[in-house]
């Protein structure tokens, strides 16, 4: 039976450039959304995955970013005026070969201070302060497209430089699942560097 990430990515429209020392692949999908993902050359690891997706009135939403740094926040091509504090608490998430990973950065408080665990809905990881004074709740998208909840066995995290950093270690079943859908980016045909003709997030 073939997963049902793998069956998008392989029915997807795939537009590929190599850029900036990274493999870019553009995925067009059925129900219209946009994909980019970016391979680092050396490692085949994906350091971006961002989503392009239409607004209930189908106007343009904008980039979503699930791996990387976060987009810039902009309103209608123009950044916004009033700028969130550069010391508020921000996620970002990355992958390794072997875990899922997620840094948030401006959290100057001692390790024992936090509490990150699976949440009873099973379905995300909470991240809490004794202190109260940060709540998050982390989505795991790769753990759903193998129908798979996260447990707490592959569950952990450090601190340090004010920085919460969060590793799941990966199942088996998403390695392979990565596996599969690295063999589809490969067959990719990449245009030359700096074509316009490839979207890029």
């Amino acid at each position: 039976m073939v997963n049902e990430w793998l069956a998008l990515i392989k029915s997807a429209k795939k537009t590929g450039i190599i850029q900036d020392g990274k493999k870019k692949v553009h995925f067009l999908l059925h129900d219209g959304r946009e994909l980019v993902e970016e391979y680092n050359l050396d490692t085949s690891i994906v350091v971006r995955r961002a989503w392009k997706e239409k607004g209930k009135l189908n106007q343009d939403a904008g980039w979503t970013v699930e791996i990387g740094d976060p987009e810039p926040r902009k309103d209608n091509n123009e950044i916004f005026m009033i700028k969130e504090s550069s010391n508020a608490p921000f996620v970002t998430r990355r992958i390794t070969k072997t875990s899922l990973e997620w840094r948030i950065r401006n959290l100057p408080y001692p390790k024992d201070v936090f509490d990150v665990k699976v949440d009873d809905d099973g379905h995300s990881i909470v991240v809490k302060t004794t202190n109260k004074k940060y709540y998050k709740k982390l989505t795991v998208p790769d753990l759903e497209r193998v129908g798979l909840k996260p447990v707490k066995e592959n569950l952990s995290f450090t601190h340090q430089f004010n920085t919460l950093i969060i590793t799941y270690k990966k199942p088996p079943s998403l390695i392979q699942l990565e596996k599969e859908v690295l063999k589809e980016v490969e067959n990719v045909k990449v245009l030359k560097d700096n074509n316009p003709q490839c979207p890029t997030s």
